[in-house]
């Protein structure tokens, strides 16, 4: 019987691109520690889609691409030399920081995405299937989960061990305050709120920019060198 041919997806492409940085960075920069643990995710995501978990998996494609798109974007830009966006730039910055944990890496780079990224995704996917934020607020919500559930693994994997304890008691502080599930519900907002002034420019483009610059602060905080 002849082979069946091999279907490329948008997803694929930006999963073979993920796994490219993969391979090309060191494994303890952070870009890479964030990379693996959004490669782990993207990889999930499409087997739910494959699956058919998503009711619109149209849409879930959709998001997940966009969503994957700015992140590669941002490590395009500070590839060239360009600036990215600011939400992303303490970890482009502290990336090989020797006193910045793995896992301080790993969740500042989920801040990153999710605060700022995945509100543009939102209105960047409405925008390609001309359709309102609440169609697609169930793939959304699925996609969110599949984060949470993430997280709560990475911390388990990424927490120094029984023998690092000094280090332990300061990470466990300075990132206990963060949580991905309230991240989530102000990411929809943000993302609602964009949505309504998409035909507001000059304003559209403030929140936005306000929102880069809060996320980024977050992040800066959490990756605040630890003592050895």
């Amino acid at each position: 019987m002849p082979q069946l041919e091999q279907i490329t997806t948008p997803v694929d492409v930006v999963v073979s691109r993920m796994r490219a940085l993969d391979a090309a960075l060191p494994q303890r920069d952070g870009i890479a520690v964030f990379n693996r643990v959004y490669l782990a995710v993207t990889e999930a995501v499409d087997r739910r889609i494959e699956a058919g978990a998503f009711t619109d998996a149209r849409a879930a494609i959709t998001l997940d691409v966009r969503f994957a798109e700015r992140y590669l974007a941002a490590v395009e830009a500070a590839t060239d030399d360009r600036r990215p966006p600011a939400c992303w730039r303490p970890l482009f910055q502290l990336r090989r920081h020797p006193g910045v944990r793995p896992l301080q890496f790993a969740l500042a780079g989920i801040n990153a995405h999710i605060g700022h990224d995945l509100a543009l995704a939102v209105v960047d996917t409405c925008r390609s299937l001309d359709c309102e934020p609440a169609e697609v607020e169930d793939e959304f919500d699925r996609v969110g989960d599949l984060l949470v559930s993430l997280e709560e693994r990475i911390r388990e994997d990424l927490m120094p061990g029984p023998d690092l304890f000094q280090i332990a008691d300061p990470l466990t502080h300075l990132l206990g305050s963060w949580s991905l599930d309230r991240a989530r519900d102000a990411t929809w907002t943000a993302a609602r709120a964009l949505w309504a002034l998409r035909g507001l420019p000059d304003v559209a483009e403030e929140f936005t920019e306000r929102l880069d610059a809060a996320v980024g602060f977050a992040g800066r905080m959490m990756l605040t060198p630890l003592p050895d």
